[in-house]
């Protein structure tokens, strides 16, 4: 049984999509485990006027796709409180610091409190003003969760940050990338330190190049609205892939601690090689999806809340590339899409025919599958690494480890409740992203792109087979 956690958590948004969607669940995940039992409250704010038996109520109810223990339910559930809450009134922020008080005297929390931001970026800084200004700090731990998007540019990302940094220190702030609890991705490292021959290979003398592709088969949905202020490159390239491409292209870190693989990731983004604007049309391509060929699904520019004349990328496909010695030379192929055949998260390491002096195959593919089957298989040329007769990696755990593997959120706030920054995105990781992306956000808002220019249910414009046909290369997943 794991150890109790204990804490006050105050849910900026808690009358929201995503509270209800992946927080509360996964709170719910770690008190069947254990792990919060009898010492934990939760605040939920919002502009609502709801009481704390009709919040309660909606608490439940995002529960029950999961669970139908009812008692449990409720017994969760008597652990959650609201207020209605305006942000920007000061005198809202002392009621809610007289609620938390009480709370941790009821609970007996230690006065340790995790304050999460399931609100609208452009208010974190507002709360974390307030939460300085009123007091709400405690002499338990204190940590800051936001989720992103973590600004829309370089600038911006420091302006947050500075507003941020004002009440808490970057040891306290929690920076949410679901991503980084995904299991495969939380396990690479690990995977790296156990097999010496794949650590030894992930070199430019070794390697051809590495692709890591982001596949939705799905189209924006309901999130017209955010796509059009979003759109890929910001929604999955400057912070999802980036990290993954982190995750792969980082050196050994001495320790398995936060410390330690932060430090050999801070090198790797400081790596990155600088991209001119002349170079964006030559190294990164952009679609937007149009009608599938049986025109049942609709274009981009026909969902709701999209301008009809929307320029903004459904897709991207680019080449990333680093200045350092270990992987100078080594094109990362990138791509994310929407309304693509499938939905599927991978990591494609593709070896050269010098790999046969370490025991690797010339020309063979090592495939970490992260999605949809949640980091279950890893693949050698095609095979299950299980059936392909090659000793290049395996699992640092039983071969049913994923079997038991927590949901992304579950695992993210076990290691906010550790104080535990591995799976976290740090700001210095994240400036360096963000200078990359804005090269090419300022290149292409200067130009009208010819869109849509590929069919939904497609791999996305042919310019992203060109992409690597130019090098000599082609995508590993091509449908």
């Amino acid at each position: 049984m794991a150890a109790e956690k204990k804490a006050v958590f105050i849910i900026f948004g808690g009358s929201g999509d995503l509270a209800h969607r992946k927080l509360y669940p996964a709170l719910y995940g770690l008190y069947k485990a254990g792990i919060l039992k009898e010492h934990f409250a939760v605040i939920g704010t919002a502009r609502r006027a709801w009481s704390d038996n009709y919040y309660r109520g909606t608490v439940v109810t995002s529960l029950l796709d999961i669970d139908d223990d009812q008692e449990k339910m409720q017994a969760f559930a008597k652990h959650f409180f609201y207020q209605s809450h305006d942000v920007t009134d000061s005198d809202h922020y002392i009621a809610l610091k007289k609620l938390a008080s009480k709370l941790d005297d009821q609970f007996e929390t230690d006065q340790n409190r995790i304050y999460y931001m399931a609100i609208a970026p452009r208010f974190f800084g507002t709360v974390a003003e307030h939460i300085n200004s009123e007091g709400l700090k405690t002499s338990g731990y204190n940590r800051l969760v936001i989720e992103k998007p973590f600004g829309r540019s370089y600038d911006s990302a420091c302006e947050l940050n500075g507003s941020l940094t004002k009440t808490f220190s970057e040891n306290e702030i929690y920076r949410m990338d679901h991503y980084l609890g995904k299991q495969m991705v939380q396990q690479l490292t690990r995977i790296r330190l156990k097999n010496k021959t794949f650590e030894k290979s992930l070199n430019n003398k070794y390697v051809s190049n590495v692709q890591v592709t982001l596949s939705e088969s799905l189209g924006v949905e309901d999130r017209g609205g955010y796509y059009e202020t979003a759109g890929v490159l910001r929604d999955m390239i400057q912070n999802h892939i980036m990290q993954i491409i982190g995750a792969v292209a980082m050196d050994e870190p001495a320790k398995l601690d936060s410390e330690s693989i932060h430090e050999v990731k801070r090198e790797v983004f400081a790596s990155l090689k600088d991209l001119t604007p002349d170079e964006v049309d030559k190294n990164f391509v952009r679609g937007q999806y149009g009608e599938d060929i049986t025109g049942k699904q609709k274009a981009y520019r026909d969902e709701d809340n999209v301008d009809a004349n929307s320029d903004i990328e459904t897709f991207v496909a680019g080449k990333v590339e680093f200045d350092s010695e270990r992987w100078g030379g080594v094109p990362f192929y990138v791509r994310s899409g929407k309304r693509m055949p499938a939905k599927s998260s991978r990591i494609d390491i593709v070896y050269n025919d010098a790999a046969e002096e370490i025991g690797i195959r010339p020309n063979t593919t090592v495939t970490i599958l992260i999605e949809p089957e949640d980091g279950s298989y890893i693949l050698v040329n095609g095979i299950d690494y299980l059936e392909s007769n090659q000793d290049i990696i395996k699992f640092p755990e039983k071969e049913d480890y994923f079997d038991h593997a927590r949901e992304a959120y579950e695992s993210l706030m076990i290691d906010i409740l550790d104080g535990n920054q591995i799976h976290f995105t740090m700001w210095d990781e994240l400036q360096n992203a963000w200078k990359y992306v804005d090269i090419i956000r300022q290149k292409w808002d200067s130009e009208t792109p010819d869109f849509p220019n590929y069919e939904s249910n497609t791999m996305g414009p042919d310019a992203a087979s060109e992409l690597l046909e130019k090098d000599g290369n082609s995508w590993v997943w091509a449908d």
